[in-house]
């Protein structure tokens, strides 16, 4: 009587460790969203922050002006406009961030990622 008491335990605590492994995957995922969620606003932040100071500087240098005069209106050209965007894209793969269509805005976890290279490399 006393053995099957103790296969029985034997066999309730392994179905708890089975539930106790699909919660800590569970939980894992959850970390993963976390820590990509934390990442971003890091890094929005840290924009935001830049900005915030590029827009400061000139006021407290006394340079407000109200409307843009013809000397100080920069022409966008197509070619600048590209160049920024493939610039920002090759920021923030080196931030660790996929660019690839695949897993796009996902954090690169394990190296260089073949296909945002493919695409930098285009």
């Amino acid at each position: 009587m006393e053995k099957k008491n103790v296969f029985l335990r034997m066999q309730e605590m392994e179905a708890q460790m089975g539930q106790m492994h699909s919660n800590l995957g569970e939980l894992k995922l959850v970390i993963k969203e976390l820590l990509e969620d934390n990442n971003r606003l890091i890094l929005e932040n840290e924009q935001l922050r830049k900005i915030l100071k590029r827009e400061v500087q000139p006021a407290e240098n006394g340079v407000v002006s109200s409307s843009p005069t013809h000397a100080s209106v920069d022409l966008i050209l197509p070619e600048d406009v590209v160049g920024e965007g493939y610039d920002n894209l090759a920021r923030l793969y080196h931030e660790g961030f996929h660019i690839c269509n695949v897993y796009y805005g996902h954090l690169r976890t394990e190296g260089d990622c073949l296909f945002c290279l493919s695409f930098l490399n285009k």
